[in-house]
């Protein structure tokens, strides 16, 4: 039974985190000092990072290498403000002047029987033990627990994502599934490596490898990488023959609800004898899953893949994702971005306009069905895309009404 000065306990991003991680109620967390004897004691220690009420990260304590590695590792990936933040702790870390920051302490006690995640992995992934440093975000059924697992020299190891709840468990088998055959090649993105796909308790795990230590931020990020985009919708080989968009509407249909079938309607209604070329999709091509690696481009989070849809949607996602969570913008004008987007890069994908428009239009109904089937998986709705996004089709699918 979990108490009030346990973590666990909070309704906030620390406190559904500690859920989703440290699962098993033997496990005895606290958050405060902890006496010398105790601390020697702890399966784990972590410090909240900045501060208990603005949680954002918990920072290992198991050695001044690894709390330092903790927040280092991948640092010019950061905005500028970010990876100087970051710069300043992983200092006083290394120099074990940690306390200064004043940052509680968050302690796990593990009885005999109880074990810890990354231990669990540790004997998996034959390492001799690993740390794990957790990202802490806002409270959300879609959120999943990612950590960031590295061994007792601050190497990284990999990163571990949990699937915790129907949802959450569904996309980590789907991202497991995708990175086990995507294609390889010219012209497409490098993708890290699949290294472990387990259950544990009841959680979905999949351990992927650790990026290379060289990688770097995107240079003017919001620009789309539609060489790279091409690649992936034709799997590096050339482009597929266009073919009617009957078939695809129809598989919507296998899995619509009655609230988005007259979007599905009105579309085929006005474009039902389009021919278009279809192809794969990463599903969440959006700046903050890549960046520069020598030259190229390496993607990750590939939970979201798919294949069979229209070219154009990762483009048409990147617009959309950008403007909703980049700038916070109502889902009237995300759509909106999407179209701009598909107007100016739409023709170097083999977009004509008619194109564009059914790409724009089609990509709102595949992102509310995404909304829709998470929803139904028991993880809730996402209330900036519904009931918004019914609202913006049925503007534009029916701009005479």
């Amino acid at each position: 039974m979990l108490v009030a000065a346990d973590p666990r306990a909070r309704s906030d991003g620390l406190g559904w985190v500690t859920r989703a991680v440290f699962d098993d109620p033997r496990l005895h967390l606290t958050i405060g000092a902890t006496a010398p004897a105790a601390a020697r004691h702890a399966a784990a220690r972590y410090a909240v990072v900045p501060s208990l009420e603005r949680a954002r990260f918990l920072l290992p304590l198991g050695s001044r290498r690894v709390t330092a590695a903790s927040v280092l590792a991948y640092n010019a990936l950061r905005p500028p403000k970010v990876r100087a933040s970051r710069a300043a702790i992983g200092l006083l870390a290394r120099v074990g002047a940690l306390g200064l920051t004043r940052a509680p302490v968050l302690s796990v006690h593990a009885p005999d029987g109880a074990e810890l995640l990354w231990d669990h992995l540790a004997g998996l992934l034959g390492e001799p033990r690993l740390h794990a440093a957790i990202g802490i975000r806002p409270p959300d059924p879609h959120h999943k627990p990612t950590l960031q697992l590295f061994d007792d020299a601050g190497r990284p190891r990999g990163y571990a994502k949990i699937g915790w709840n129907d949802g959450t468990r569904a996309m980590v088998r789907a991202e497991a599934a995708a990175l086990t055959c995507l294609a390889t090649g010219a012209g497409l993105p490098e993708t890290p490596r699949l290294l472990l796909h387990t259950r544990w308790h009841d959680r979905e795990v999949a351990v992927v490898e650790p990026m290379p230590g060289d990688v770097r931020r995107l240079r003017d990020p919001d620009l789309p990488r539609l060489a790279a985009m091409l690649a992936v919708a034709r799997r590096g080989g050339p482009p597929a023959p266009a073919r009617p968009v009957g078939a695809f509407l129809a598989g919507w249909r296998r899995r619509a609800a009655t609230a988005i079938e007259p979007a599905i309607d009105a579309l085929e209604a006005r474009d039902g004898g389009l021919l278009l070329e279809f192809g794969d999709w990463h599903g969440d091509w959006v700046p903050w899953n890549m960046a520069r690696h020598r030259g190229g481009l390496i993607v990750w989070d590939w939970e979201n893949s798919g294949t069979g849809v229209p070219v154009g949607f990762d483009l048409a996602h990147q617009a959309f994702q950008t403007a909703l969570s980049g700038h916070g913008w109502p889902a009237a004008e995300c759509a909106a971005a999407v179209d701009a987007a598909l107007t100016e890069h739409g023709p170097a994908l083999g977009l004509v306009p008619a194109a564009q428009r059914f790409v724009a239009d089609a990509y709102l109904i595949e992102l509310w069905l995404r909304t829709y089937e998470l929803s139904a998986d028991g993880a809730g709705w996402n209330p900036k895309l519904h009931p918004a996004l019914l609202h913006v089709l049925d503007a534009r699918l029916n701009p005479a009404r």
